[in-house]
């Protein structure tokens, strides 16, 4: 792995802290402002998605943004921009900032309605779009250690409300979550759906290696685009991925436990609720994803790359 906030050389570049792209114009990112009324800050009327550059190109591009525009059509919205367009300006925002290693990000917003309407069809759409040096939820050497999660004792958003499969700002259980980890002297919290079950944590999904099976939950969860990869490569390795069920009780005899996320990949877990996982040391089916992982960032099958010229 390279530095993550690795670019290429432009003396004086306004963007190297990242660009956006707001109402039609590039800014740097410090500059980036939407509008006060817009629904997707009041109402968090909002679907977005990130996808990350790595040495200097896309990974999956096509998965996201098929991804993104499936979650726009649910939530009866309409993107100013199509596919090739929208491609276009994710790439403009990495071109101008330089980042080789990058955390690229799409949001289309319901916008801001007619003065003195309430009435969400006659908002105008709004896209934004945005690219920052790399995020990581741990970084490298964290993920060598290996996290200590929390199963947070508040339930996730019910998917009959908000759906979960579109990817959206309704974060509230999440952060509660995390603020329950800290103060149980956790890194980071996964939270269930109030029936004992496991769902998701903030910005990532999970998997937990029990008796020679891969489990990953099936609902109430982010189809998350790393979690599809860690899935295919994990079917080159013959392991037997079971997309379903995990209880909470399951969880807590896995013999490994790790997560997936863009923003780290295949991130380990080695404590749970402050008990040691295994010998409480990144297992052996998680070290080999996370390379398998990362070597995939090179693979031309899943990389688009970008013209910095």
């Amino acid at each position: 792995m390279t530095d993550a906030a690795a670019t290429i050389e432009k003396p004086d570049n306004p963007y190297a802290e990242g660009a956006a792209f707001i109402d039609g114009d590039y800014l740097p990112i410090a500059e980036a402002r939407i509008p006060i009324g817009d629904w997707g800050f009041l109402r968090s009327d909002v679907t977005y998605d990130v996808v990350a550059v790595w040495h200097g190109g896309f990974f999956r591009l096509a998965d996201h943004l098929d991804r993104f525009f499936r979650g726009i059509e649910r939530l009866h919205m309409s993107s100013p921009h199509d596919r090739e367009a929208l491609t276009g300006i994710l790439s403009e925002c990495v071109r101008l900032s330089g980042l080789r290693e990058a955390y690229v990000e799409m949001i289309l917003t319901r916008g801001v309605p007619p003065a003195g309407s309430r009435d969400p069809r006659k908002c105008e759409n709004r896209l934004y779009a945005l690219a920052i040096p790399y995020v990581w939820i741990a970084d490298p050497t964290k993920q060598d250690e290996g996290l200590h999660l929390v199963i947070s004792r508040v339930p996730r958003i019910s998917p009959e409300s908000v759906d979960p499969t579109v990817k959206n700002f309704h974060w509230g259980d999440m952060v509660q979550g995390l603020y329950e980890a800290y103060d149980r002297g956790g890194e980071t919290a996964v939270l269930t759906d109030g029936r004992g079950n496991i769902t998701e944590g903030p910005g990532f999904n999970l998997f937990a290696s029990i008796g020679g099976r891969l489990v990953t939950p099936a609902s109430g969860v982010l189809l998350g685009i790393t979690r599809k990869t860690v899935i295919e490569l994990a079917e080159t390795l013959n392991a037997k991925v079971e997309v379903g069920t995990l209880s909470e009780a399951e969880l807590r005899s896995a013999d490994e436990i790790f997560m997936s996320s863009t923003a780290g990949g295949v991130i380990p877990v080695t404590r749970l609720d402050g008990q040691p996982i295994g010998d409480g040391t990144p297992g052996p089916l998680a070290g080999r994803l996370r390379e398998m992982y990362w070597q995939a960032h090179d693979d031309p099958a899943y990389v688009t790359p970008i013209d910095y010229r």
